[in-house]
């Protein structure tokens, strides 16, 4: 196999060539097709989350064809095409993953930072915690669909869980965004794009795929929002979306890491309005949202990438020279 291994924080991703992984019992081997480029990934390589495991190789929005069953996997066949997401597994035993919280089990394994992801042309996947993929998407459509598209569809839900929300604010409008603004404008909300200053792609991109509004992120939206998601990984936007939201709304921060939120006036939070977060994914979030997507029409705005430059794609994402998402392609594109 040809991997994109990370020995330490802060270093370049680089090529190695193994031996191809056996699966143990209840994993499959993935020959991958597709996968994305996250900013969880960036988080990984930078260190914003702790080094669980050296080396690493990152990579957690994974297509891919199973060449390989191992033990007891009854659910899946050599030949399936199915997606490898960020919650690599749960135990299974603890309280959150009996009472259906497995997001927020207590001893969990992650694809891309706990355990090998999908910067490689192989990896081995635990079958339970793979999703069926849509035949009408393609493996690179999907591929952002995995995480970036499921952790939208979380902070989305949560954000609609109490009120109705007709004006939808979304802070940060890469891959994550722009893939819940066509859900939400599908589901008739109106949607608000908040985007780098002076990032004028992105908020090209956002007009074009039906928001009514685009502008820089400190930027007053023209009426008072119902509700809004963060997906950029900046603290500072928090005071930001709550002087946003009417009153009773709420600010849902979609990421795993943010900058530390600086201290703002109780006056912000008043009147109910709420601050929520979302952490990682279920296996039943994937179950619903996949078909809802195919459903609503969603298809992800794509850079392709030949795996070898993963350290390019990664740079392009940190410094935002591309709109909607990164996805790596093993061999040739």
């Amino acid at each position: 196999m040809i991997a994109m291994s990370l020995s330490a924080p802060g270093s370049q991703l680089v090529e190695e060539v193994r031996p191809d992984p056996t699966p143990g019992p209840g994993e499959i081997r993935l020959r991958v097709r597709a996968s994305g480029v996250c900013r969880t990934d960036l988080h990984v390589v930078d260190g914003d989350l702790p080094p669980r495991h050296r080396p690493i190789i990152p990579g957690h929005e994974v297509v891919g064809v199973v060449d390989a069953v191992g033990p007891q996997v009854a659910s899946i066949r050599v030949g399936d095409r199915v997606g490898a997401m960020w919650l690599a597994k749960s135990c299974g035993r603890c309280r959150y993953c009996r009472e259906g919280e497995e997001n927020l089990c207590d001893d969990p394994a992650f694809n891309g930072w706990t355990r090998d992801g999908g910067y490689a042309d192989t990896m081995i996947a635990w079958a339970d915690f793979c999703l069926p993929i849509p035949p009408s998407l393609s493996d690179v459509e999907v591929a952002p669909l995995l995480c970036a598209g499921l952790i939208g569809f979380r902070a989305w839900r949560k954000a609609c869980a109490d009120r109705p929300v007709r004006h939808l604010g979304l802070y940060g409008f890469g891959a994550a965004a722009h893939l819940l603004a066509q859900l939400a404008i599908f589901e008739g909300q109106s949607v608000y794009a908040f985007t780098r200053d002076g990032d004028t792609a992105a908020q090209d991109l956002a007009l074009a795929l039906g928001c009514v509004w685009a502008g820089g992120s400190g930027a007053a939206p023209p009426m008072p929002l119902d509700a809004a998601v963060i997906f950029a990984p900046v603290g500072d936007l928090v005071p930001i979306a709550l002087r946003a939201v009417r009153k009773g709304g709420v600010v849902v921060c979609g990421g795993i890491h943010m900058t530390d939120i600086p201290a703002f006036p109780y006056a912000l939070l008043w009147e109910e309005r709420r601050l929520v977060s979302v952490a990682n994914l279920t296996r039943q979030d994937g179950r619903d949202y996949l078909p809802r997507a195919v459903l609503a029409g969603v298809r992800a705005h794509v850079t392709t990438y030949p795996l070898s430059q993963a350290n390019q794609a990664l740079d392009d994402l940190r410094r935002g020279a591309f709109s909607g998402a990164g996805v790596l392609v093993p061999g040739r594109i």
